[in-house]
């Protein structure tokens, strides 16, 4: 399965049935309206009317599977899931979805003792106690294998 899907397969059923029946009404809307009311509207193809009727609505459609995707993305991420939701569809012009993006936290991981999901970068799991990387033996913090100084307190690091 390629990324992709693993990624769509995060969007709700609630957001793709929403932007089916918001693409639906759209379509609706454009195939008997305007080609009713216009006298010459009414000489159009069959073709030209499907193609005015389908395609204004597609962004539409793609707009609440994003919205959907912001939504259970900042969910599994432990972000406040509700705030991001609001402001990628309030902030106009696509700019709170690049603003999600670009500001969005990484992905959590599991503590190998008990389990629970811990943000990337914790020294020790908040639930057991359990340490999850290499720590600094003055201020507790997370360090990487290669250092020789904590970047945190500057003290020296024991050789691995």
């Amino acid at each position: 399965m390629s990324r992709f899907q693993q990624e769509l397969e995060l969007v709700p059923r609630r957001a793709f049935s929403i932007g089916v029946c918001l693409w639906l009404a759209f379509f609706l809307t454009m195939m008997l309206l305007p080609f009713r009311l216009d006298p010459e509207g009414r000489n159009w193809p069959l073709a030209g009317k499907l193609a005015i009727s389908v395609l204004p609505g597609i962004p539409l459609f793609i707009t609440v599977l994003l919205v959907g995707y912001v939504y259970a993305d900042a969910k599994r991420r432990g972000m406040p899931y509700v705030l991001w939701t609001w402001l990628v569809v309030l902030i106009p012009s696509a700019i709170g979805f690049i603003l999600y993006f670009v500001l969005r936290d990484p992905l959590l991981v599991n503590c190998t003792h008990c389990g629970a999901q811990v943000r990337h970068g914790f020294a020790f799991c908040p639930k057991c106690g359990g340490s999850l990387a290499q720590a600094c033996p003055q201020c507790r913090c997370a360090v990487d294998l290669g250092w020789t100084h904590c970047v945190h307190c500057g003290a020296s690091l024991p050789a691995a």
